[in-house]
């Protein structure tokens, strides 16, 4: 062979060669294009011959071809990762929101819990502070168990909070503040013993009274250690009454009829079809001056008077808080705030004092107080043994 031959076959040989290297798969384009992009600057002139070659030996791309289906994928790939910076933001915006709405629940629910189990009277052992216990009486004095705020006073409430304000290390001096007509004398004996407990404890107990402070609560009033009233105030009427009601001229005129079997001369006594006869009315008098001279004691001992001053003035009057002083059953004028200014002076507290409501009024012990909701119709029935009393009331109490 001849060396033109020759050449010309090694041409030939070497476009094939040549052909055949530079005719790549179009699903390959994107990874040599990829490892073109990574590849150093000492493989510049490398670049540079491929893309002679392409231009010598590869016809030009159709441009309206469709993608290879692995760009396809890559692309997107990386269009899902370039929008999944919003959304990753927003959920973090939504965790925080859902954070912050849950705190704010919890707070209002721990704040309502407080003021709910504070209205109750559970907050007096909060704290470690100096205390004063303020307790009040207010209503018709009874024994039982009704809800304060419904116009009644029952003893064993009463009790109950004196009790615990005494339990409680860090009270030094209980408030009680009045405002009532008296009510039942076994009610007021309850807390007057109650008091004198406290007393024996080392707890002064100073008494505010308000714009009524008579009979019974005058009774649970004159044991205190230092009586506060306004001038004002109606306070006094040292005395008991036993109120039977005789229905019996109605009943006859309605044509109503009883029969009574009983047991003994008196065990009727007192019921509305008749009245009293002369010997039920000596026995009533004889329970009424009973209650009439422990009333009497009560205030003698209390207020560091005679038997005999407290008969001159226990006949049943009411007196305002100037003729009270005057007389010697209260000790000054002033109000509650005047009556915790005591407290803490008697009590040894120095410094501002932490006053604590056992049991005022508020609406959720009002809302809680009954279950059925209807709480007027609950507080009747649970003093209509009082109300009602088959014997007639005996109270200490403004007729």
């Amino acid at each position: 062979m001849n060396p033109e031959e020759a050449s010309g076959d090694d041409l030939s040989g070497s476009s094939a060669f040549n052909k055949k290297e530079t005719i790549i798969p179009e699903e390959d384009i994107s990874d040599i294009t990829i490892k073109e992009n990574s590849s150093d600057s000492d493989s510049a002139p490398e670049k540079q011959g491929s893309a002679k070659t392409d231009d010598q030996g590869l016809p030009p791309r159709d441009p309206e071809k469709k993608i290879p289906e692995k760009k396809i994928i890559e692309n997107e790939s990386l269009s899902m990762n370039s929008g999944s910076s919003p959304s990753v933001h927003k959920k973090k915006r939504s965790g925080t929101s859902y954070v912050v709405v849950l705190l704010a629940l919890i707070t209002v629910i721990a704040v309502s819990m407080a003021a709910i189990f504070y209205g109750l009277g559970f907050g007096g052992n909060l704290g470690t502070s100096e205390k004063i216990a303020v307790i009040y009486v207010q209503g018709s004095m009874l024994t039982g168990n009704v809800p304060s705020g419904f116009g009644y006073a029952t003893s064993e409430e009463i009790s109950e909070n004196i009790h615990t304000a005494v339990a409680d290390e860090n009270v030094r001096a209980i408030v009680l503040r009045v405002n009532s007509p008296g009510g039942s004398p076994a009610a007021a004996q309850e807390i007057a013993i109650e008091i004198e407990k406290a007393q024996e404890q080392g707890i002064p107990v100073i008494v505010s009274m308000g714009d009524l402070a008579a009979s019974a609560a005058y009774y649970i009033s004159a044991p205190a250690d230092y009586i506060f009233a306004n001038p004002s105030t109606s306070t006094g009427s040292i005395g008991v009454i036993w109120v039977f009601e005789n229905m019996s001229s109605f009943n006859e005129k309605e044509g109503i009829d009883y029969y009574i079997s009983k047991s003994g001369e008196f065990k009727d006594m007192g019921g509305s079809w008749r009245g009293l006869t002369d010997d039920e009315k000596e026995y009533a008098d004889t329970v009424v001056m009973e209650s009439y001279e422990n009333f009497v004691t009560q205030v003698a001992e209390g207020r560091n008077m005679s038997r005999s001053e407290v008969k001159d003035l226990a006949d049943g009057r009411v007196y305002t808080g100037s003729r009270a002083k005057e007389l010697g059953l209260v000790d000054d004028f002033g109000n509650l705030y005047d009556a915790i200014d005591k407290a803490a002076e008697l009590g040894g507290i120095q410094g501002e004092p932490r006053v604590v409501y056992m049991n005022r009024a508020s609406i959720s012990r009002l809302l809680l107080g009954s279950e059925s909701g209807d709480s007027n119709e609950e507080t009747r029935q649970l003093v209509n043994y009082f109300e009602k009393s088959p014997y007639g009331k005996i109270l200490a109490c403004i007729s």
